[in-house]
């Protein structure tokens, strides 16, 4: 029996992960897939002092409260520098990480540079679109039904975890046992950052043929992915 610990993306939540989750579980595992501060139905909580490091000591904290260890850790999206530092803090109950269409900056880097985009209004809390064009634009990728059921859970985003240049030096400085999994159909995070994560951490390379959110449109096949890790 393994136990996975599933880190969510940007304008998501715990949520987005529930169909790989019911699998995982199907197969005899444990599986937590929480939503982090200021996101989805904690997003009434955001406020100023959000941040990567805060965002990294609750995972950590997850980890040690329930006596975590042997910990499967899996991120997608900006995720992926949550579960860095979180890493950090509690590298001795990981057994593996996992990251899937993940941004997982070196120290200095933002995602705005790893994107290529302009920064977020350093004014504003949280970032997201209105809630007309998410309905419209987010999660175009998923069938009608899928689609429609996940932007009804669109949140905003709080800012500064990924707005702000990460240090993370121990976190590159320290041996993981990784896996890098990237989705063809979606364009960014680019080809070049998700390689570079696999060569700088000495880690698997893979690629499915899917869009930015294969755990809704490609559950069964990333459940067996992360199955043949058990």
């Amino acid at each position: 029996m393994a136990t996975y610990l599933l880190i969510h993306g940007a304008n998501q939540g715990g949520w987005i992960w529930k169909p790989v989750a019911a699998r995982l579980r199907a197969a005899g595992h444990v599986v937590y897939h929480p939503s982090l501060d200021g996101c989805a139905e904690r997003s009434h909580a955001v406020r100023p002092g959000i941040t990567l490091d805060s965002q990294g000591t609750e995972i950590a904290g997850l980890l040690f409260y329930d006596d975590l260890t042997e910990v499967i850790l899996v991120a997608t999206s900006v995720g992926g520098m949550v579960a860095a530092r979180a890493a950090e803090l509690a590298r001795d109950r990981l057994r593996r990480l996992v990251f899937i269409d993940a941004i997982v900056p070196t120290p200095g880097e933002s995602v705005s540079v790893i994107l290529n985009r302009p920064p977020w209004d350093s004014q504003e809390l949280a970032h997201g679109l209105p809630p007309e064009e998410a309905r419209a634009q987010a999660f175009a990728e998923l069938e009608p039904g899928l689609r429609a059921w996940a932007a009804a859970r669109y949140t905003r985003q709080p800012r500064a975890p990924h707005e702000e240049p990460v240090d993370l030096r121990a976190f590159w400085a320290a041996r993981w046992q990784v896996d890098v999994l990237r989705c063809r159909q979606s364009p960014r995070p680019p080809e070049s950052h998700q390689r570079r994560t696999a060569e700088l951490l000495g880690g698997r390379y893979q690629e499915i043929d899917a869009g930015h959110y294969p755990m809704l449109s490609h559950a069964d096949a990333l459940a067996a992915y992360l199955l043949a890790m058990a």
